[in-house]
């Protein structure tokens, strides 16, 4: 079921962002300079948050083999838990502030892009709530901090709501930051988890589903 979600999210977040998200954007009066300029930085900025998560995370458990003291990986692998919170919080905040951009911007953008991030969510809090579980947190408490980092997804919506309703202009930016997000987010990480499954029996479902949610996007938006 996760890996169904995988790829029906990869045909949302590539339409949403280059089909609506970037065409409304450039259609506005921000110099396409700029708004170019914005896509990069978007880009290199994803590619370093990664790099840091990366360095951070550390997935050790009690037990896989390394030669540790007695409750080393545990105390690792908590650590490991609060950073996976911590990020995760930061980047619900981020993507309502993204819902609330697209909302301004178009209500029908709003709509898709609210679905793109949902759709990517899913799969990824699934993946959270296993992290956490491994990192000692017990099901309750999992399950209680994951909620509470995707309540910021609502408190990063209203600051974004009535910051950019009074800063217009913004709203551009904001729609091309988080394209740059959907694209890196689809092309870096969720189509490499898609090639690990190359035969055919496996192939034909995903590229079924990415159109599957090529068309969602085209039949919300009307076009």
């Amino acid at each position: 079921m996760v890996e169904r979600l995988v790829s029906l999210s990869v045909g949302i977040m590539l339409s949403t962002s280059l089909l609506h998200a970037l065409p409304e954007a450039f259609d506005s009066d921000a110099s396409p300079q700029k708004l170019f300029a914005t896509l990069l930085a978007g880009l290199l900025t994803f590619f370093m948050l990664e790099k840091l998560a990366l360095l951070r995370h550390s997935h050790h458990h009690e037990g896989d083999g390394d030669h540790h003291a007695h409750g080393h990986d545990a105390k690792e692998a908590g650590k490991s838990g609060w950073m996976i919170l911590i990020g995760d919080g930061m980047h619900n905040f981020t993507d309502g502030i993204l819902i609330a951009a697209a909302f301004l911007a178009n209500p029908e953008l709003g709509i898709v892009t609210a679905l793109a991030i949902v759709a990517h969510e899913i799969p990824t809090e699934i993946g959270d709530f296993i992290v956490l579980l491994n990192a000692g947190f017990s099901r309750m408490r999992a399950y209680v901090f994951n909620l509470l980092c995707s309540l910021l997804a609502v408190a990063g919506g209203l600051l974004g709501y009535f910051t950019l309703d009074r800063a217009s202009g913004l709203i551009p930016y904001v729609l091309v930051f988080a394209s740059s997000g959907f694209i890196y987010i689809a092309v870096s990480d969720l189509m490499p988890q898609m090639q690990r499954r190359a035969t055919v029996k496996e192939s034909v479902p995903q590229v079924l589903l990415i159109g599957l949610g090529v068309i969602i996007v085209l039949f919300l938006t009307g076009r």
